[in-house]
Order: C-alpha cells, then structure tokens, then sequence
C-alpha cells in the first residue's frame, strides 16, 4: 500500500531517533491502526512511545476501553497514562472534552520531555471539519481544517493518516489483525460531525473515490494563501497594535482583508486554544464595532471577554476587570489601577491631583470606591450638579480606565473629588483653613 510507505517517510522525516513522543489513544480502529504504524516503525527506529488515554465518563463502556487499551500497551512494551474527566460544566461537551484532553495531552508532553504528540485524524476527519467550517463559517486558516503538521512551541502535533480514508483504515486493521473498540456514539446523529460523516461524506465519495486527496489539496492551498497573508500581517500589526491596543486612527487606512486578518491575529494572541470558541460572526461584529461611529462602545465576548471601543483606542478584556472595589481611607491606599492616594502635611500644588478637605464639611471617615451608575458631583465653582460620566466624557476617559478611575466621597456619600480630573464644592482653595490634604499619583 502505497500509502503505509508515505506515512513511514513522514514519520523517518519528523521523528529524530531516540525521541519520545505522546500518542492519544482512544482503542478505535483510527488510534489503534496509528499505534501498530509506530510500533512496526519502533523496530527500525529507536524511539519510545507514550500511550495517552483519556476516559470521558460518559458511557458505562468507557471503563472497559481503559482496561483495552492499557492490556495492550503492557503487552507491547509500551507506557500507558490515562486521566478520567470527572465532570463537564455543560456548556459545550466536544469543546470542553477537548480542552481537557489537551490540558492533559501538553502536562504528559512536559512530564516526559516529549518533543511530539501525536493523533489519529485522517482524511474524512479533514474533509468534515473543512465542510463544518464552511458552513458555520470561519477565516481562511480555519477553512484549510487541521494541517498535518502544527507545531505548538515545546512540541509538535504530528498527524501521519491525513491522507487515508477511513476505509482504508479499517482494511488496513483488518488485514493486520489489529484489534480495536468501537465508541456507538460516532453513529449518533445529535452530533453535527456524525451527520456530515453518515451523509455527507458518502455523496462526495460517489463523485470521486479519492475525494479526500482533492480536500487535502484544498486544504494545503489555503495553507499556502494563508502563510503568505499571515507574514503581511507580521509587518504590519507591531505599527497598529500596541500594549495591547489598537490604534484605530492607523487601522482604518488598512486593507478590508488585512483589518480582518489583523482582528483574528489579535484574537488567536488572547486566546490561543481556545480559539475554537469564536467564529468569524465574531470577527465580523469586532470590526463593525472598531469602524463605528461610537466613540465609547463594548461588545461581549466567549469565555468571559469583552471588546472594547474607547475613542481612538480598542483592546479586548477580561469582565473581571470591571469589578468594582471600595475602600475606608486612613493615610494612603494603593488602586486597583496602580495609582496610590495618601494624605500629606502641605503642597504648593493647586492641581487636580490634589485635594484639600475641611472635616468640619464633611462625614468621615473618607471613602475610596470605583464609580457607581448615576454618580453626580458638584463640581466647584459651578452652581449645581453634573453626572460623573458626562465628566468623564468630556475628560475622554477610555471605557477601561472609567471602570477603575476612584471616586472619593464622605461616608455620606457626598463626592468629593474626581482624583486628576475634577474638585467639587467642599475643595478648600490655598488661603483657605484646611485640615486633610490628598494627593494622588
């Protein structure tokens, strides 16, 4: 079989004598049949092999899958580690389950110092993931489906069978006498990829038998396409993007396809594995966002993120940054922004960075907090009062900086002033008899 001898070369060509290397090992016949190629290719190359199985808990099945798989790791001579994933959030079962399995795949990659690991995913596994991502929609990296090889910095995914089809796997089983489980939830049609794998997958293989080379061709294409779009990028995005923010005064004047590529390469930089939970909807609703009108605008993000327009500026945070604090001041307090307020004896300064306070005016003792909805101050020397955010506004505080700018009142809740940006009323001029001064820095 012409093919088994490619899948040697690419192994003799990636995988250096003396090696370790992971492999995800299921029991079904595509692992199974992965793990005899490695064996055979043990013979001849001195190279050790880990077994990585992963239970999922959730088919009674599952426990005598394990034991499988371990027999036949013992009786081969070869290390066999296993984790069980004992509970799932239920959010998104496959994506969750990946994560894991990956999480677990990298600590196995650590513990043995393996430079590989490797899967079983072959040629109809490209062509589902390349035809669900047609129509769920995604970039043109996403739309090329997995490469055979990915290298993820300490290591690399090596991924041997991508040019067989899964019938041919199974003859090559059956003909090796290579034993194997069968999982019944890969029939289940609740599943998307079971669906396109049942249906799909047959028509196109009527048309044309080798189908799955036409896929893998395609696949190797945008690869190309997009290696090139990929080193535009790397030109450009240092000039536009940062410390972590966009400056959306340069990003305007760039191509249409480059802002996109630019948006999906700040969002691959954030969420790396976990970039699987974003699609180009996401990408589409972040550039609508970048190119509005609005001066200050946000949009929510998966996994707990959140985008946000800011005048000139964009960036992309976590919600937890908007968590709000309040502190009872004594002699000095350290910001969740960095900033410290402290009293002081005296200045010479009459900025907004100081503020100078008469205890007879107010209620102590003197609170620090974040900003509430609906603050108000009376801002000195102006006869009534104006919103907090209207100064903010005005001000052109970013969105991000507003949600940990502090706000320092009396235990009345009286504001007493907007530390850099604004005094209100109970602020004691110079000449005036005062006894707390605060400065903030």
């Amino acid at each position: 079989m012409n093919k088994i001898k490619e899948i040697n070369k690419f192994l003799k060509d990636n995988i250096k004598a003396n090696d370790t290397l992971i492999l995800a090992c299921s029991g079904g016949p595509d692992s199974m049949c992965l793990l005899d190629l490695l064996l055979k290719f043990r013979e001849k190359n001195n190279i050790n092999i880990v077994i990585a199985h992963v239970h999922h808990n959730v088919r009674k099945e599952s426990d005598d899958e394990l034991v499988f798989v371990r027999d036949y790791a013992v009786n081969h001579d070869v290390i066999f580690e296993t984790m069980k994933i004992e509970n799932y959030s239920g959010s998104n079962f496959e994506c969750e389950a990946r994560d894991k399995r990956y999480t677990y795949f990298s600590k196995l990659i650590e513990k043995y110092n393996a430079k590989y690991l490797l899967t079983a995913h072959h040629g109809d596994d490209l062509m589902e993931t390349i035809l669900m991502r047609i129509v769920r929609g995604s970039n043109l990296k996403g739309y090329s489906g997995f490469d055979r090889v990915s290298n993820q910095g300490d290591y690399k995914v090596l991924r041997p069978l991508i040019a067989l089809t899964k019938s041919e796997i199974l003859d090559y089983n059956k003909e090796n006498n290579i034993p194997y489980v069968n999982d019944y939830t890969n029939e289940l049609d609740v599943h998307t990829r079971n669906r396109y794998r049942k249906y799909i997958l047959p028509k196109l293989k009527e048309e044309d038998s080798n189908v799955n080379l036409k896929f893998l061709k395609f696949s190797e294409v945008l690869k190309e396409y997009d290696e090139y779009i990929e080193k535009e990028v790397l030109k450009i995005i240092n000039k536009v993007y940062v410390n972590n923010i966009l400056d959306i005064s340069k990003f305007i004047k760039l191509d249409s396809l480059i802002q996109t590529r630019v948006i999906s390469k700040i969002l691959s930089n954030i969420y790396k594995d976990n970039i699987v939970y974003l699609d180009d909807k996401n990408i589409l609703s972040i550039k609508k966002l970048i190119l509005s009108d609005a001066s200050n605008s946000s949009l929510n993000l998966p996994k707990g993120k959140v985008a946000i327009k800011s005048y000139n500026n964009f960036y992309i945070n976590d919600n937890k940054d908007s968590e709000s604090y309040c502190y009872t001041f004594k002699d000095n307090v350290t910001l969740p922004n960095g900033k410290i307020i402290e009293k002081i004896d005296n200045t010479s300064s009459n900025s907004n960075y100081v503020c100078r306070l008469s205890s007879k005016d107010i209620k102590l003792p003197i609170i620090i907090r974040s900003r509430k909805d609906g603050d108000m101050i009376e801002v000195m020397n102006l006869n009534g009062r104006k919103k907090v955010k209207d100064i903010f506004i005005d001000a052109k505080v970013s969105m991000r900086d507003r949600k940990s700018w502090p706000i320092v009142t009396d235990s009345d809740g009286n504001i007493l002033w907007i530390p850099g940006i604004k005094k209100s009323k109970y602020n004691k001029q110079i000449n005036e008899k005062c006894d707390i001064i605060l400065t903030y820095h």
